[in-house]
């Protein structure tokens, strides 16, 4: 039986966790914190297909899937059923590029029923599309799911080094253990780069901080429930927008698309950029979304990894019993990107497009 390591308890973590335990592997989970409390914080995330990349819309097809698989194991709804709409000049590309899906169901909206499905929206009469089976991510039901699985599996260290101690042995060295693994699997969000580095791989990791702002929902639509929702249009003031409910359908999660950069020591090369991004968020909100609270009632921080090919680069570095995962907007994919690991762990090889040298997720624009 191999001796498999994984660091880091966020979604992939737990999913590469999950995904080695049914393979028949000897799993330990390393966490320092609560399970689902960095990278992965937060009551909401956005299940999306469209992405530039045509490789990538594969996977995420592949990670829906096995989020389906999800909720029948686990017996709860993982993923909301009221879609993913998205507005903006973007839209044209995102459906020509779903057109060599069939079996995704993507369309345009009309204003009306744009207005119907998202009546918390300003007048919009431009480009609006549909993504019919992507929807909001119940976050802490999945964290929750698979970190009650893997409980035995658990341990609660910091993991301070990692490092090969001969052929097919890799050392894990916490606060108070050290252990040998047949394998070690790094998904530790922005502590994946320093470990790797010491253990010899680099990745090209840019870090940064992110904030997201909740608002209050005063008159919910009721039983139809509200969709996520990516805006590209600059029409409202800001570009690269997105938002998704929380489960109890009376709150909505909202954020731009920017991040405050870190210096090399991980430090915030500028503070104060993240109280300068929530006034924006606030302000887009007055402007865009007048059928929220524009009072924000929750924050989320976060750090943010990104690969330098794109916002939705994601990469898989493997080499003498080691593999780490770096990559940005990863939450959709984690049940995919969890089966990859695994297998990666078990054969030593990363599966296809993932191989960072593929530069899976390139952005063309």
């Amino acid at each position: 039986m191999s001796r498999v390591a994984v660091v880091g308890a966020g979604i992939v973590g737990l999913a590469t966790a999950h995904a080695l335990r049914a393979r028949g592997a000897d799993v330990t989970l390393y966490e320092s914190g609560p399970p689902g409390g960095g990278q992965s914080a937060g009551q909401s995330r956005i299940f999306r297909h469209a992405h530039d990349d045509p490789r990538l819309v594969a996977l995420v097809a592949r990670s829906r899937a096995l989020w389906r698989a999800w909720e029948q194991e686990f017996g709860v709804e993982l993923i909301s059923p009221d879609g993913a709409v998205a507005i903006g000049d973007g839209v044209a590309e995102k459906l020509r590029t779903l057109e060599a899906f069939p079996d995704i169901p993507v369309r345009r909206l009309e204003p009306a029923e744009l207005r119907e499905r998202l009546p918390l929206l300003a007048a919009w009469d431009g480009p609006a599309m549909l993504d019919a089976e992507g929807g909001a991510i119940r976050t802490l039901a999945a964290v929750g799911a698979l970190a009650d699985r893997l409980r035995e599996s658990m341990l609660h260290e910091h993991v301070l080094s990692v490092r090969r101690t001969g052929p097919g042995r890799v050392e894990v060295r916490t606060g108070t253990t050290c252990e040998d693994h047949d394998h070690v699997v790094l998904c530790a969000g922005r502590g994946t780069a320093p470990l790797a580095h010491g253990a010899g791989l680099r990745l090209p990791v840019a870090l940064g901080a992110h904030v997201r702002l909740t608002f209050a929902v005063p008159d919910p639509p009721g039983a139809a429930g509200l969709p996520t929702f990516q805006d590209s249009s600059g029409a409202f003031g800001e570009t690269g927008v997105y938002a998704a409910p929380y489960p109890d359908g009376r709150h909505y999660s909202v954020g731009l698309s920017a991040d405050t950069d870190a210096r090399a020591d991980g430090s915030l090369a500028d503070p104060g950029q993240l109280a300068a991004f929530a006034e924006r968020t606030v302000g887009y909100v007055r402007r865009a979304l007048p059928g929220l609270d524009p009072s924000p009632v929750d924050h989320v921080h976060c750090w943010v990894t990104r690969l330098p090919w794109g916002d939705d680069g994601v990469g898989v570095w493997s080499e003498d019993g080691l593999t780490a995962l770096a990559g940005h907007n990863l939450f959709k994919q984690a049940p995919a990107l969890g089966e990859a690991l695994a297998e990666t762990a078990l054969s030593g090889t990363a599966p296809g497009d993932l191989h960072h040298a593929q530069r899976l997720g390139r952005s063309t624009g």
